[in-house]
């Protein structure tokens, strides 16, 4: 056995798609499952790091990712990128709704429909589409597991002042997991959503930071030590640990399940 890939083999036979897998915790998730033996379908809007993360997985092990260039909020593509992973890999078992952006930051009558509705249609619409085109698959198989990224933000956090179209589709998704938790437990279809606190990644690059913040911020003074278990943000790798026993058989009881991994940031807020 190569010395790269885990002891653990959890997902040997299973398929897993991820979407936003070209960076952060996706990117870390990806990795993750590949080393534990799944095959890995990498949505995301495909660059050079989707391509860079395909060929080092399939370096991993043959043939065991591929990657699909899809933007997540559109329908067609949607289907057609599942549609394509189940026909390479021939079948489904996970799914990893991870895609999101920060999107339009700022007083909420200064946000223009078109800034609200872009982060709408990414984060929920884009969430809403990977799970309603994946769950024919999932019953196929006659179990699965969906995992869905949402945020303290939102939902444990409301002193993001100016994030409203952010948090709003993050509560957003923490109700529909659970909706959906009910409506697929006969079918042997577990969902649970994560809620991460501050984690290093990359999605700062899609904020969009509005002029006017000084006009609503309600200055408050926070602790020293904003993630009280670590000296920073956490690491995308801490993320993936979360998902992938999620995604496993080690959690066979548990769906509708909302956790939080923040290191204990919420909690100071």
């Amino acid at each position: 056995m190569s010395p790269n890939i885990a002891k653990k083999q959890r997902f040997t036979g299973k398929t897993a798609i991820i979407t936003g897998a070209g960076s952060g915790i996706g990117r870390a998730t990806a990795i993750q499952m590949a080393r534990e033996g799944a095959n890995v379908a990498l949505f995301d809007l495909v660059n050079d790091r989707t391509f860079a993360l395909e060929q080092k997985l399939n370096k991993l092990r043959k043939d065991c990712a591929l990657a699909v260039d899809v933007d997540t909020s559109d329908e067609k593509r949607m289907e057609e990128a599942v549609r394509k992973t189940v026909e390479h890999f021939g079948g489904l078992d996970i799914v990893f709704a991870n895609a999101g952006i920060n999107g339009a930051v700022g007083p909420i009558e200064e946000l223009s429909l078109s800034d609200w509705q872009h982060t709408i249609n990414v984060n929920l619409t884009g969430m809403f589409l990977t799970v309603k085109y994946s769950i024919p698959h999932l019953k196929s198989k006659g179990k699965g597991s969906i995992i869905i990224t949402s945020s303290i933000n939102g939902n444990t956090r409301f002193a993001s002042f100016g994030w409203s179209p952010y948090s709003t589709t993050k509560a957003g998704q923490v109700a529909f997991a659970k909706m959906a938790a009910l409506e697929l437990a006969k079918f042997k279809i577990r969902v649970n959503v994560i809620c991460p606190g501050a984690i290093s990644t990359n999605i700062d690059e899609s904020t969009e930071m509005s002029q006017d913040m000084e006009a609503i911020v309600i200055p408050i003074e926070f602790p020293e030590g904003a993630q009280p278990l670590a000296e920073g943000p956490g690491k995308p790798e801490n993320v993936a640990e979360l998902v992938s026993f999620l995604a496993s058989d080690e959690s066979i009881h548990i769906t509708g399940a909302q956790i939080v991994i923040d290191g204990a940031e919420s909690l100071l807020s």
